[in-house]
Order: C-alpha cells, then sequence, then structure tokens
C-alpha cells in the first residue's frame, strides 16, 4: 500500500471522520495547530537522539509525552466526533510533580538564564519554544473554534516541564548554566 493518497493535492486533508465536511484546508488553524504538535513531538524525538546514557530517567519522561502528544493531536483531529484517544485526566499534575521534583534538585533561579549547554540541553530550550508556540497557536485555535480547554492547560505545563528538563539534561551532561546579566 503507498504511502500517499493524493487526496491532499489540492490543498485540503481530513481529519479523523473523512467526509466532506471535515477536510479542511492545510493553513486551517486546527490544522496549523496539529502540525505544531507533531514538530514539538519531533523535537523530542531529536533531543531523545543526543541524550547520553545518564539520562536515562529523562529519556523514559520525554517518550510520555511523546505519547501524551500524539493523544493530543488526536483529540485536535476529532473536533466533532469522540477521539479515540485522548491525554487522561490528572497528566497536568503529573506534569507538577515532575516539575517539583526536578527543582529540589536544580539551583534556584535569580535571575534568567540564556538557552544553552549540552547539544540535547539546547535542543530541550529549543523544544520549549516550540511548545510555546504550539500554545500560541492553540489560543488562536480556542478564540476559533470550541477546544478541551484541559489542552491549552496541559501545553502550558508542558512548556514549564521543557524548561525544567534543559536544565536537569544540562546538569547531568555537566554543563553550567550561563547567567543572563542584562544591562548590568
Amino acid at each position: 500500500m503507498p504511502i500517499y493518497t493524493k487526496k491532499g493535492d489540492t490543498g485540503t486533508t481530513s481529519l479523523f471522520a473523512d467526509t466532506k465536511e471535515t477536510r479542511r484546508f492545510k493553513d486551517d488553524q486546527r490544522i496549523i495547530v496539529i502540525g505544531t504538535v507533531d514538530e514539538l513531538n519531533s523535537n523530542l524525538g531529536l533531543v531523545l537522539a543526543f541524550l547520553s546514557t545518564k539520562a536515562s530517567r529523562v529519556k523514559k519522561l520525554i517518550l510520555s509525552l511523546q505519547e501524551d502528544l500524539h493523544k493530543l493531536a488526536a483529540e485536535l483531529a476529532s473536533p466533532k466526533g469522540k477521539p479515540p484517544f485522548k491525554v487522561e485526566p490528572g497528566r497536568v499534575l503529573e506534569l507538577e510533580r515532575e516539575i517539583d521534583k526536578m527543582q529540589l534538585k536544580l539551583k534556584p533561579l535569580k535571575n534568567f538564564i540564556l538557552p544553552g549547554g549540552s547539544k540535547a540541553g539546547a535542543l530541550m530550550h529549543q523544544t520549549r519554544t516550540i511548545c510555546r508556540r504550539t500554545e500560541r497557536e492553540l489560543v488562536t485555535l480556542t478564540r476559533k473554534e470550541k477546544v478541551n480547554g484541559e489542552l491549552l492547560t496541559y501545553i502550558n505545563r508542558l512548556s514549564d516541564l521543557l524548561f525544567m528538563l534543559a536544565r536537569t539534561i544540562n546538569k547531568l551532561e555537566g554543563k553550567r548554566e550561563i547567567v543572563w546579566k542584562g544591562r548590568g
């Protein structure tokens, strides 16, 4: 079976229920959000490729986040029906617990830090910025269409977690954070 269907050759794509009314233009806001979720997920895969063996717990967490993002995309692709997958209720609380655990092991911040560090740490900072863009695109969608509000909460909390993961990865890799001194 070929990967190509030729159905998108006219600039449209379909959501889960492939009917004429569910086909959307590829620049439709819902499709843009699904695409940025995909980009976010792909970037997490890139971080995984650069993580050292010291980061086995981080790798496991990232894989679970990738699972979440597939579920989130499935829910976004099901605007009129029951999604085949959903991010589990309570998942935001789990992300908060992970953030709290990491925060206990890291030096408290009194200033902004510059994104960077190890390859994996720098990529995680980049991934965080993609998450923030995903959040902005999702906000735009929520102003146009009905969307489960928990998805926005999840993405917001995820960006906080990705920041803490970048810091954690850099600590594991022995890379120091560079404090932004501003005009000082």
